[in-house]
């Protein structure tokens, strides 16, 4: 057998590994490794995500004219197109059952807000926000966490000593994977630990990844999980290769923009690990 076909099985064998302490979750508990980047780039911002079981989806907002803006670069103002009528009232609606395009169960899901104005400012708006959805929105309250259906966590230009001065709030934060082993800071500030793919490999799924990089990123991985952070890395090469060594080494969160095909890799793998344990 060729070299390269070796090293994917050995790869694939990794990752079966790491699916195997969740199989006995709802079915779409695998894509909980699946994290949609950009989200409101698709055809049907929220809804694609949510139909293919993805329950980690990102939303990148400004902060124009007191309203939230969801858009990628500075925004052109559209009513419909901000962060409540994109996001937090159907989501809202489909916890309530009312939300006819949600279909079943809306399972825990996270919502990464990533704010692309400036932090304080943004927040200042954002909280007052998400107190209307406080019914839904994960919290931690006087020392204690308080799990709910959506849990909101918020990147890119981050407040974070406005958020670290609350001693009640209902949004977290992404940390910088880089920093991770400087700040212990518990799952009442932090939730995630991300960086950009290009800062920690530089591998791109040619080979074998080096040993040093594997090293390194496992190195960083487990000391995110010791505090109880899921990692993710934004901007990695979207290949399966790619994806497979990810998860092997631990990596939470698989950042996609291509939704159906990390949901096929996902997918695939969940059925070769039930065949297995059939047999």
């Amino acid at each position: 057998m060729h070299l390269l076909t070796c090293n994917y099985y050995l790869r694939l064998l990794l990752v079966l590994l790491v699916f195997a302490g969740s199989t006995c979750q709802a079915q779409n508990s695998l894509l909980a490794h699946g994290f949609a980047h950009n989200d409101y780039w698709h055809r049907r911002p929220l809804y694609d995500a949510l139909d293919k079981g993805y329950v980690n989806i990102e939303a990148d907002i400004y902060l124009r004219k007191g309203q939230l803006i969801v858009a990628h670069l500075m925004p052109v103002f559209k009513k419909k197109k901000t962060l409540e009528q994109l996001y937090l009232k159907p989501l809202l609606e489909g916890v309530k059952g009312t939300n006819k395009q949600i279909h079943g169960v809306l399972a825990p899901l996270t919502l990464m807000i990533d704010i692309k104005s400036d932090a304080d400012k943004t927040y200042a708006e954002l909280e007052p926000l998400l107190q209307k959805y406080k019914s839904i929105l994960s919290s931690y309250e006087n020392g204690k966490l308080i799990r709910r259906q959506v849990t909101v966590v918020i990147t890119g230009h981050k407040p974070y000593a406005l958020i670290k001065a609350q001693a009640n709030r209902i949004a977290f934060i992404d940390e910088d994977l880089m920093k991770v082993e400087d700040d212990i800071s518990s799952e009442g500030v932090y939730q995630t630990a991300s960086c950009k793919y290009s800062r920690m490999l530089s591998w791109a799924g040619a080979g074998e990844i080096p040993r040093h990089e594997k090293e390194r990123l496992t190195s960083y991985v487990a000391a995110a999980h010791q505090y109880g952070k899921k990692v993710r890395l934004w901007g990695s090469p979207e290949n399966e290769l790619v994806w497979a060594e990810l998860l092997a080494c631990g990596v939470d969160l698989i950042n996609t923009d291509k939704l159906e095909e990390l949901q096929n890799f996902l997918m695939a793998q969940q059925r070769v690990f039930a065949e297995a344990g059939t047999k």
